[in-house]
């Protein structure tokens, strides 16, 4: 049967077919070997078949095919190593050549044919090999199940199943058994065979014995030794034969006899059965029944057991696989996870690459900005130094810095004259820029620094800076007007042990070091998450307020003591439960709280719900709010984080600290809860502070000037510094030791649903990290500057370390804090915090008057003096507050914008320098007309005729002339100093000077104004406040303010009525009065200059005024203090006279205190009023009598009494220092107003003189200028020559212009044209044209006979006078050296080619090499477009040859000498002419042929090899057996080179055969492989070989036709020997090789370069021996 069937047709003995397999997938089936172990199971060959197992994989397929080994080779298989190799790796025909073995041995097997020896030892090798091949699969099998044991998770052992065990026993004991009787049998059986080969072998013996004798007898008888010995030999053969024989048959008969036996005892079995079973027929059929139903049962069972066996073997595959799938997908989970940390990663750098551009554009953008600034500040500098003359004022200097160090434009980016209704931001600028000049500038003038610094002799004399006085009385008022300060309910907080916080990013370590903490420290951790939970799971537990919390109801109100801000937010979270409900009700979130009416009002349910809402604790309702805006979607509120957080403060107990884990986060966080903690607002108490300091003016030196900041709300803030890489990367860490540390005995599918859940929170976790980061670093700036700004409490540790170095660090951090609170203490009674100590009300002040026993030596104002602190009437400070900031703020913005004006004029003032100096210089530059004077004298001057230029009278004619221009423009300069000099007395009689200083008087002046007014507002103000505490009635003063005049500065006419301010008329000094006048003071040094003295005596008379109005004001405030004197004394004199005698001893004491103090008599006061137009008068006072009191309340009236003395000195003393300061300010006012005015003077008088310097040296400048040109004049009037070159008189300047010339320049000599010379006999150009014309004249084809071209040459050699045809060294040639030299140029026996003898004549040129032939026919045909093989003379220059004119020609100096001839440019035009067909139009050159003309060479062979390369277009080499021929083989004379004449050819010539005889050697090496591969035709042949074109020459030549006509032939049959058909191109290297080739190359001599100079030469030795030779020599050599 086919072999691809073998396996669906083996069948067993039962019936039963193991598989069915198909042609295709046959070799796949049986690669495991478990098909052919279930064969060999059927046969019951393979009893381990329990082992095999079914799988592909490589450790099941070798442990399958290990145990079919040793059956295998017990049938007689052949199985090995290859053979299993062949079979797993499913090669085609192992499978089916195998399964044959085993079918044909199986069938063996079956017949039985096998004896029962071979049985016995095929059971015992069986036994034994089985026995190993066991050992050996259970070690395998160990080895293996060690590795899987290994590699997987251990389970829990399956229920041992008994019921296999046992019969795996029973079988076992039933093998045993069966082993044994076989081997029982076995040893009967040899116990008989030996019995019978004993007794065989004794009766071989017998036999054997008789035929040796028998066999020695008979071979005595016999004498021939070697006959007998052969038959012996054949005899022992014979026997050993024989032998053989009966062993054979004896072997096969024990077999048969075996066999039979065998049979036999089988059949006695059978009978002995038979007989004692009895049985009948019927019996014997049920027992073959019953034994085929035992046999199917056990079938049966075997089958389940099998089957089973599978089942389980199924069961652990797929748990095997179920394993491998989760092993794999815990990889592929790994995967994802590491690459989703790359992803973070990545996410998290872009981030930090985008914060990091962002900071990089803050930073660019604010560089770019200060270097703008810088760049603009430089500018300005620049152009101020321009306009200083680089002397910036210190002020200019000093604004720029300040408007660059705080980030201001230099320039001006808007006008501020008109500004408009809608500012722009430019606008904005100009504005903060102004008020920030102004404020430096008021601080300046106000301490009295910088620009208004005091000179020396007023630094001794410098008052207080401070009225004490009147700042405790301006303090008093406005503490009065400011409503009374309720004190703060705010509760204290128990002092707990240690107070704190925890910041960081995420998984920084915060809570894992905290955990730790609290396990060794009575701390409290609170983390806001957890008590978020809390207070929701406390809402949904309904936690209430019992009985039990009863006690704590109270301090659980005031949980939180966060105070609203101003205005903005009117949610608080405070602990009472009604406030809660108003926040936790949906209803009322974003709405105010109702009043009591309105909650009455509401409806019934709602008053339920909030009774039963107000019961739970303040917890639960916190967490009821949150968890509202939890579902809402919201984030909880900062107001509600802190609330909840301060409520689990307050249920710390005391002994405990608290440290806060990640709270607060962000700033606003950190403000609320310190707040809430401490009960105090930073900003607020900072904005007391700066209120309490309103006035400027005056300040209360009692007072406290600052508002001391309260102790922050934690002991400590600790940062667990972390990067954020590092942040990540424990993340990843927690993550994947959470995913790897799942428990490996759990459910797969729970498993997998545990890690969807974890999959989620950690997918949350990475989202959420990412804003948490960016969140930190975003809030921590703004938090690190609260946390230490008032007091440094934050500590920095550095979280990048392992978790018991941090817990470490941390604890020790905690221990110091620790140590350091118990250090400090804190007093008892007093929070943490502290209060703010309040202020006491004026009421309190006032309850007590203070009761001098006796009179205070102290002064008023000073530290010991007790103010008087009398109440005053309520509505008094609510007027005078207000006064005060009026007076305040009108004389801070007058004296700013004084300053501002004073700070802008400096500006004008120094552009307006600027350009009068500038427009004065210009002036001075203005054009005028000398230089046209000049001109016209020079063209006169050389118009002059020849011939009267050496005439005296002409001369002295010219002379007078010159001293004429000389007047002329000496007046010129004279008129143009004149007009300078009245533009620059114009400049300084201008008005601007006067103008300038007139506004800069009235400014100062307003300054003047500006402090007389506060002085006579702050003495009303003093009058006021006083007269109120002495409960009088306020004055109504009608007179009018005291006016400082100002300057008038325009002359209109305006009426006394209209104007406000007095203006005092300018008196300005003409220079006719100041001429007049007596000089009495100089402020101009140097040299006496008339023009400026009227400015100094303008200064003078400005100087004067400011004088007087400076002590006009200091007169007017000496009179006010003097009235104001005046006034309480005449007050006093009233009250005084209805007063008892006994109330005068107390009055007198008032009297002599009153004395005590220096005030002026009030006489001169009186006149000093009615100077001032009635300044200082009082009205009557309307005051009561005094009232007679009883004795009783004497000492009450004395006390009285005192009170008003101390009130009467205090308000003096203040209002004397106000007179000092003021004073004191209008004289250092004065002392500036002077010094600006001078320095103004001496600036505009700089300027002036700086003009009149400029003026008189441009003046002697140009007179100079006229004194050079004069010069020159006479300088070439004197030597007679004419003035070329233009003479140019610019202003001041004199030069000559080299570049321009009145009359042209003589024509220069033309040069000769170039001339050739003969040199050593070379024809020049012109001699080689006329050769060449009149040989093209006789032969046009180049062709001429010998004996012609000799006559011709003889012809012009004797006919040479005044034709110039040949030089002088060939005028000597005799006839037979001109036949010599025709033989020389001889092609062949008749023919001279003229072209080439022109070629040779003209030497010296440059003899080209092969490459630079090849180079220049590149060329060629380069531009031989159409590929004609001509050029025209314009392709001709363009391609050029292989050399160029000489470009090293020296030019001579001489313009009279020709230049040098150029003989090789020249050459180059020859050339064309010569080799060029003249007959076309235009002449056409064929340059292959000219090319052939060029490669001739002193080597004839060499000369043919070049033509050879020239016509192919590629180099052809020599072959290397080819003979150089030698020089030898022509005539004596050719022996010398052909260039020996020419020695500037001569190196190179023979440098290049020198390289070619050396190279000789090496020309095997260097001769590439594929040389001379190029095709060569006849056409091309014939060409090199003068083949071509002679032909066409005159009919005369018919020898030379007969010899190309030869060529032709020969090339012909050359063709044709080398195989060419219909004589198509060959290559080069065939060709060269033909034997008729190698001789005409060797002895063609048309490319050679024949010796021309030997003749010569020797003609003209020949010449120069004639002299001395003897006559009958010379008839000697006639014959």
């Amino acid at each position: 049967m086919p072999s691809e069937r073998i396996a669906a047709s083996v069948r067993l003995n039962n019936g039963l077919v193991i598989r069915e397999a198909g042609p295709k997938s046959f070799a796949k089936a049986f690669s495991s070997g478990y098909l052919i172990g279930e064969v060999l199971h059927k046969f019951a060959l393979q009893d381990d078949f329990a082992d095999f197992s079914e799988s592909r994989i490589s450790s099941a397929k070798l442990n399958n095919f290990s145990r079919l080994e040793p059956t295998l080779h017990l049938l007689g298989v052949q199985f090995d190593q290859n053979v299993a190799h062949n079979i797993i790796t499913e090669k085609p025909g192992a499978a089916t050549k195998l399964l044959y073995q085993l079918y044909i041995a199986l069938q063996r097997k079956k017949k039985g044919v096998q004896t029962r020896v071979e049985m016995s030892t095929k059971v015992q090798n069986m036994k034994s090999e089985a026995f190993r091949d066991q050992r050996l699969s259970k070690r395998r099998q160990n080895e293996i199940m060690a590795k899987i044991q290994a590699a997987i998770i251990q389970i829990p052992k399956p229920t041992s199943n008994r019921t296999l065990k046992t019969f795996d026993a029973q079988k076992l004991m039933k093998k045993k058994k069966e082993a044994e009787d076989v081997a029982n049998e076995i040893k009967k059986f040899e116990a008989l065979i030996k019995k019978d080969l004993q007794a065989k072998e004794s009766a071989s013996k017998t036999s054997l014995d008789t035929a040796g004798q028998t066999t020695t007898d008979l071979l005595n008888t016999y004498s021939d030794d070697d006959y007998i010995k052969k038959i012996q030999k054949r005899l022992e053969e014979d026997a050993f034969a024989r032998e053989q024989r009966e062993k054979r048959r004896r072997r096969l008969l024990m077999d048969q006899l075996i066999a039979h036996e065998a049979q036999e005892e089988a059949y006695r079995e059978e009978q002995l059965i038979n007989r004692l079973m009895r049985q009948s027929q019927q019996e014997r059929r049920i027992a073959v029944q019953l034994m085929h139903v035992r046999h199917e049962k056990e079938v049966l069972w075997q089958n389940r057991i099998f089957r089973e066996k599978q089942y389980e073997e199924r069961r652990l595959k797929d748990f095997q696989d179920a394993l491998d799938r989760e092993a794999a997908l815990a990889r592929q989970a790994k995967i994802d996870f590491e690459e989703q940390a790359l992803r973070d990663k990545e996410i998290h750098e872009q981030i930090a690459i985008e914060r990091a551009q962002a900071r990089y554009k803050k930073h660019y953008s604010i560089c770019a900005e200060i270097l703008d600034q810088i760049l603009d500040l430089s500018t300005k500098v620049a152009d101020y130094r321009l306009l200083t003359n680089n002397l910036i004022p210190y002020k200019l200097m000093h604004d720029w810095k300040e408007l660059f160090f705080h980030g201001k434009p230099i320039y001006e980016q808007a006008s501020l004259r008109h500004l408009p209704t809608k500012l722009s931001a430019e606008h904005l600028v100009e504005l903060e820029k102004r008020n920030l000049l102004d404020n430096n500038d008021y601080e300046e003038y106000k301490n009295m620094v910088g620009e208004w610094a005091l000179p020396e002799e007023m630094v001794e004399n410098l008052p207080p800076s401070n009225n004490c006085i009147l700042g405790h009385v301006i303090h008093r008022l406005i503490e009065s007007s400011l409503p009374p300060q309720v004190e703060s309910t705010v509760p204290e907080l128990p002092s707990f042990a240690i107070k704190g916080c925890l910041l960081g990013k995420t998984f920084s370590g915060k809570t894992t070091a905290l955990k730790a903490l609290e396990k060794s420290f009575p701390i409290q951790v609170l983390s806001i998450d957890t008590l978020v939970q809390e207070a929701i799971q406390a809402f949904h537990d309904n936690e209430s307020i019992s009985g039990a919390h009863g006690l704590q109801k109270a301090p659980e109100e005031k949980v939180l003591p966060v105070r609203r801000k101003s205005g903005k937010e009117n949610q608080a979270c405070t602990s009472s439960p009604k406030d809660v409900q108003d926040e936790a009700l949906p209803e009322r979130e974003d709405k105010t709280r109702l009043d009591t009416d309105a909650r009455k009002a509401a409806k019934a349910e709602e008053v339920v719900a909030s009774d039963s809402f107000s019961e739970l604790t303040v917890r639960a309702q916190l967490g009821a709010k949150s968890e509202m805006l939890l579902k809402k979607g919201k984030s909880i509120s900062d107001i509600l984080l802190v609330s909840i957080m301060v409520n689990a403060i307050n249920q710390i107990p005391m002994y405990k600290g608290w440290i806060l884990d990640g709270f607060p986060m962000t700033l606003n966080q950190a403000k609320l809860l310190e707040e809430a903690l401490t009960g105090y607002n930073r900003n607020l108490i900072e904005l007391e502070g700066k209120k309490s300091q309103t006035s400027t003016l005056a300040v209360d030196p009692t007072a406290s000037k600052e508002v001391p900041l309260p102790p922050s709300a934690f002991d400590f803030v600790m940062l667990l510094d972390i990067s954020d890489n590092s942040s990540l990367n424990r993340m990843n860490d927690i993550m994947a030791e959470a995913f790897s540390s799942e428990a490996p005995h759990e459910d797969i599918n729970q498993r997998v649903a545990a890690k969807h859940k974890d999959t989620d929170e950690d997918q949350n976790l990475r989202d959420q990290i990412q804003h948490r980061i960016v969140g930190f670093l975003d809030n921590w700036p703004s938090l690190e500057q609260w946390f230490t700004e008032p007091e440094n409490i934050l500590i920095k540790i550095n979280a990048e370390v392992d978790k018991q170095s941090l817990f470490q660090k941390v604890k020790e951090m905690i221990m110091t804090e620790i140590i350091k609170k118990e250090n400090k203490g804190s007093p008892r009674g007093k929070s943490v915090g502290g209060k703010i100590p309040l202020k006491k009300s004026p009421a309190e002040s006032t309850d007590v008057s203070p009761v001098p026993v006796v009179p205070a030596p102290s002064k008023p104002g000073s530290e010991e003096w007790v103010y008087v602190n009398e109440p005053i009437p309520e509505e008094i400070p609510s007027f005078l507050v207000p006064y005060w900031k009026l007076i305040e703020n009108s004389y801070i913005n007058s004296i700013k914008t004084v300053l501002r004006e004073l700070r802008e004029g400096q500006h004008s003032i120094l552009a307006y320098l600027y350009d009068i100096r500038t427009g004065f210089q210009q002036f001075l530059k203005r054009p005028d007309h000398k230089q046209d004077f000049v001109s016209q004298w020079q063209a006169d001057f050389n118009s002059l005729p020849d011939d009267l230029w050496d005439d005296e009278e002409t001369k002295a004619e010219l002379h007078q002339r010159v001293n004429d221009l000389r007047d002329r423009l000496w007046d010129i300069c004279d008129a143009r100093k004149e007009e300078a000099e009245q533009e620059r007395l114009d400049i300084i009689n201008e008005s601007w000077l006067q103008d300038s200083m007139g506004i800069a008087m009235n400014h100062f002046f307003s300054l003047m104004q500006a402090e007389l007014n506060r002085f006579q507002d702050t003495k009303r103000f003093l009058q006021d406040y006083y007269r109120a505490m002495e409960c009088k009635i306020p004055m109504d003063d009608t007179k009018r303010f005291t006016r400082v005049p100002l300057v008038r500065l325009d002359s209109r006419d305006i009426l006394e009525s209209q104007l406000r301010i007095p203006l005092v008329p300018r008196r300005s000094i003409s220079p006719e009065s100041a001429l007049s006048k007596p000089k009495a003071k100089s402020i101009l040094k140097g040299k006496i200059d008339y023009t400026l003295e009227s400015v100094e005596l303008n200064f003078e008379t400005d100087e004067k005024m400011v004088m007087d109005t400076w002590q006009q004001s200091s007169l007017a405030i000496s009179h006010m203090v003097a009235a104001e004197i005046h006034q309480r004394l005449m007050e006093e004199e009233k009250e005084n006279q209805p007063a008892e005698t006994k109330e005068k001893l107390p009055q007198a004491a008032a009297n002599k205190k009153v004395k005590k103090e220096p005030p002026p008599p009030p006489p001169p006061a009186k006149k000093k009023k009615e100077d001032k137009k009635g300044k200082g008068k009082s009205p009557p006072m309307a005051e009561a009598a005094p009232v007679v009191v009883p004795a009783e309340e004497a000492e009450e009236v004395e006390l009285k009494n005192e009170l008003k003395l101390r009130i009467k000195e205090e308000h003096l003393a203040a209002l004397q220092f106000e007179e000092i300061a003021t004073q004191f300010r209008l004289e250092l006012i004065k002392v500036k107003a002077l010094a600006f005015l001078e320095e103004l003077v001496i600036k505009a008088v700089d300027v002036y003189r700086l003009m009149d310097k400029w003026l008189g040296e441009r003046y002697l400048n140009e007179m100079a200028s006229v004194e050079k040109l004069t010069g020159v004049a006479r300088y070439h009037i004197e030597t007679s020559t004419k003035i070329q070159n233009e003479l140019y008189l610019d202003q001041e300047d004199f030069f000559i212009n080299g570049d321009i010339k009145v009359f042209p320049d003589p024509p220069p000599p033309v040069r000769p044209p170039p001339v050739e010379k003969e040199e050593n006999g070379t024809l020049t150009i012109e001699q080689l044209n006329n050769l060449r014309d009149q040989f093209l004249d006789i032969a046009p084809k180049g062709i001429i006979g010998n004996k012609a071209f000799a006559d011709i040459l003889l012809d012009l050699v004797t006919l040479n006078l005044g034709t110039n045809n040949f030089p002088t060294s060939w005028m000597n040639l005799t006839q037979p050296e001109l036949q010599e030299l025709a033989s020389l140029l001889v092609t062949n026996s008749e023919s001279v080619d003229w072209r080439k003898f022109l070629l040779v004549v003209a030497l010296p040129w440059p003899i080209p090499l092969e490459e630079e032939l090849l180079e220049t026919l590149q060329r060629f045909k380069a531009l031989d477009a159409e590929q004609l093989g001509t050029v025209t003379y314009e392709q001709y220059k363009q391609t050029g040859l292989w050399f160029t004119g000489d470009e090293d020609i020296k030019i001579p100096e001489n313009p009279l000498e020709p230049l040098p001839f150029n003989r090789q440019e020249h050459l180059i035009e020859f050339f064309f002419r010569l080799f060029a067909d003249c007959e076309k139009v235009p002449p056409q050159l064929d340059y292959t042929q000219m090319l052939l003309y060029f490669a001739c060479h002193p080597d004839s062979t060499e000369g043919v090899y070049r033509a050879l390369s020239v016509a192919i277009g590629t180099h052809v080499f020599q072959p290397i057996e080819m003979p150089h021929p030698v020089a030898a083989k022509t005539s004596s004379f050719t022996d010398m080179s052909p260039i020996e004449g020419y020695p500037e050819l001569e190196d190179n010539f023979m440098s290049e055969e020198r390289e070619l005889q050396e190279d000789g050697e090496e020309k095997e090496e260097e001769i590439p492989e594929n040389a001379n591969t190029e095709m060569i035709s006849m056409q091309t042949l014939l060409q090199v070989f003068r083949g071509g074109n002679e032909v066409l020459d005159a009919n005369r030549f018919a020898s030379h036709r007969k010899i190309e006509n030869i060529y032709l032939e020969n090339f012909i049959k050359v063709f044709q020997d080398l195989g060419s058909k219909n004589l198509k191109p060959i290559e080069v290297a065939v060709l060269l090789k033909h034997p008729f080739i190698q001789d005409l190359i060797s002895s063609y001599p048309d490319y050679k370069i024949p010796d021309v100079k030997i003749i010569l030469q020797r003609s003209e030795h020949v010449q120069g021996s004639d002299e001395e030779r003897s006559p009958s020599r010379l008839t000697e050599e006639k014959k």
